[in-house]
């Protein structure tokens, strides 16, 4: 199962995303959580919603912290009776824009979509939400915006079931398990 959650900042996505796979844990579908965690604490602010976070979740799940090589840690937990939770693509996503390589960022997300398309265990994505908001006024800002827009939606499609997360309500998009989905229109 695999399970992309949506929301904008401090949207309760990720309050949702641990309960959501701590149910599958105690339903008994996984045997282990693993968090996989992109962020990087380049400022005390950053180091103090990295404790939050850490704070919030259970002490018994395993930690994976990886701002880059996303497909590689997802590897190293592939496993039917796995849970897994990556916090976030927003953060993984501006981690390799910052790296100004585009041949690296190609071959990242690349290596992340075939990594996850194959992927055995239960997983939950966390990304943001940006698209919601103005233009952004810089061509950093606007490409960020556009690529996480883009990834969100292949996402989206490589996912039975997307929740968007807005003011700690989940709403569902889409749940292939019960036949619900709501229809493009392109």
């Amino acid at each position: 199962m695999k399970h992309l959650v949506l929301g904008g900042v401090r949207s309760g996505k990720s309050h949702f995303s641990e309960s959501w796979i701590n149910t599958q844990l105690q339903e008994q579908k996984v045997d282990k959580i693993t968090y996989i965690a992109t962020s990087q604490a380049w400022d005390e602010e950053m180091r103090a919603r990295i404790h939050s976070h850490q704070l919030s979740r259970p002490s018994s799940w395993d930690l994976i912290e990886e701002p880059i090589l996303l497909a590689e840690a997802l590897k190293k937990v592939d496993d039917q009776g796995s849970g897994v939770i990556i916090e976030c693509l927003t953060l993984w996503l501006t981690n390799l824009l910052c790296l100004e390589d585009e041949g690296r960022f190609a071959f990242e997300k690349s290596q992340f979509l075939s990594t996850l398309e194959s992927f055995q265990g239960k997983i939950v994505i966390v990304s943001g939400e940006v698209g919601l908001g103005i233009m952004p006024m810089n061509a950093l800002a606007r490409r960020f915006a556009d690529e996480l827009g883009m990834l969100n939606q292949i996402l989206a499609q490589l996912c039975p079931q997307v929740t968007l997360v807005s003011a700690g309500l989940p709403l569902v998009l889409k749940n292939e398990s019960d036949g619900s989905q709501k229809r493009n229109f392109d």
